[in-house]
């Protein structure tokens, strides 16, 4: 078992941003470390006190095979200065991919949480 971490930042505090937001990290984790979704035994999406519009979980749901997947959504605490809209998602995986091969995906704005990974 591995657990995948990634983040992302929506535009705007809408429902389709945000679950377009989660399908698009989760794609991109999935395509980078060759992960099916009956590998993954848990995804676990936190975000900011400002994206009230929708659960990122609900976007997830909508991709093919995550229907099995359980899905939890929870609050970021709130820090000062940190950063705002961001989707936050642990996934724990069954694979044999080894921990320093797993690739952690921070898109966009988000890179600058783990300046230390190479990103888009």
């Amino acid at each position: 078992m591995r657990g995948i971490r990634g983040a992302i930042v929506v535009g705007e505090n809408k429902k389709e941003e945000i679950w377009q937001a989660a399908r698009m990290l989760l794609s991109q984790i999935l395509r980078r470390n060759k992960v099916k979704p009956e590998d993954i035994g848990a995804c676990i999406f936190s975000c900011t006190s400002d994206l009230t519009a929708g659960f990122p979980a609900t976007g997830a749901r909508q991709m093919d095979g995550f229907d099995k997947v359980p899905l939890f959504d929870t609050r970021v605490p709130e820090v000062d200065e940190s950063m705002e809209r961001c989707i936050r998602v642990l996934l724990l995986v069954d694979t044999e991919i080894k921990q320093a091969d797993i690739q952690h995906v921070y898109m966009g704005k988000a890179q600058e949480l783990r300046p230390d990974l190479r990103n888009f």
